[in-house]
């Protein structure tokens, strides 16, 4: 059974920063691209920040210069430094991985549970 599981939401004033780490476990054979996504209310989840296994990064423009994603291949983790954060970063973050696990031959995406990130101004 793979996981995700994130961690470090929470609140923080404009102008803050926050660092947002996700763990993939399970019988995990191989991870692509990983990455995060946020929905906020009222809006349609959104990309923030992918990253390739070999270290290649798309950004949001909203977030491009404040948001760094990094991932380690060994340890399975994907995470996401955010700084200069503002109130329209007020989201819950979702950390997304496409893998293949166990004995399939595809690629499978997979999500995590969320972790709410709110930006008070």
């Amino acid at each position: 059974q793979v996981q995700l599981v994130e961690s470090g939401g929470g609140s923080v004033q404009a102008g803050g920063s926050l660092r947002l780490s996700c763990a993939v476990s399970g019988s995990v054979t191989i991870i692509n691209t990983m990455g995060w996504y946020r929905l906020a209310p009222g809006n349609q989840r959104e990309l923030v920040a992918v990253i390739t296994r070999s270290g290649d990064t798309t950004y949001a423009e909203s977030v491009k210069g404040r948001f760094t994603i990094s991932r380690d291949n060994a340890l399975k983790v994907v995470d996401l430094e955010m700084n200069s954060l503002a109130p329209e970063d007020t989201a819950v973050y979702y950390c997304n991985s496409d893998l293949r696990a166990g004995d399939s031959t595809s690629w499978f995406q997979y999500w995590g549970q969320g972790t709410q990130v709110t930006v008070s101004s």
